[in-house]
């Protein structure tokens, strides 16, 4: 068994590596563009929208409040005329980048103290690169990745987007493995 204590470099190195990789991926590469479409008449839905000074959250149209609400023959009639839609409302203006840039890190760092602890547990010092490489790797891939596929599945997000961020979470795990595997106390 390796403490977790003794694996804060390796954690914190990756969790960089990842952060500088992600920002790559989303600002240079360009198989991010296209996840998200734009809509037809997207001023005018825009202003239809801004009318009712929608708070921020996430939203369901048609809305039915309660499992019993779902059979009620209203609802059924508003979700065959449609549109049914999963709808995230934000805050006017530019995003906060930075917020979410710092969101982001401590994410990785989740991502990474969860898959050490994992290797940790399993592994002890001295272990081969391959080893780590393989627990860390795991770990972090089902902790960068898995939970994208409920969106697919629950809320119809597009499985081209999923696909592609859980392409991206591979590549994290990657980066973590090999950090680790770098890193391991010897």
């Amino acid at each position: 068994m390796v403490p977790l204590l003794s694996l804060v470099v390796p954690i914190l190195v990756s969790a960089v590596i990842v952060f500088v990789a992600s920002s790559i991926i989303h600002m240079m590469l360009p198989y991010h563009h296209a996840d998200f479409g734009k809509l037809a008449k997207e001023d005018e839905v825009m202003e239809a929208l801004r009318r009712f000074s929608l708070a921020p959250g996430d939203y369901v149209v048609p809305c039915a409040g309660s499992p019993a609400g779902m059979k009620k023959p209203e609802f059924l009639d508003k979700m065959n005329k449609g549109p049914v839609a999963f709808m995230t409302v934000l805050r006017p203006g530019s995003p906060a980048m930075g917020t979410s840039l710092v969101l982001w890190f401590l994410f990785s760092v989740l991502v990474s103290t969860s898959a050490g602890y994992i290797a940790g547990r399993a592994l002890a010092a001295g272990d081969s690169y391959l080893e780590v490489f393989r627990f860390v790797g795991a770990a972090a891939f089902m902790g960068y990745s898995y939970a994208l596929l409920q969106n697919s599945i629950w809320y119809s997000r597009n499985w081209r987007m999923t696909t592609v961020t859980m392409f991206d979470g591979l590549v994290y795990a990657l980066l973590t493995a090999g950090t680790f595997g770098w890193l391991w106390p010897r």
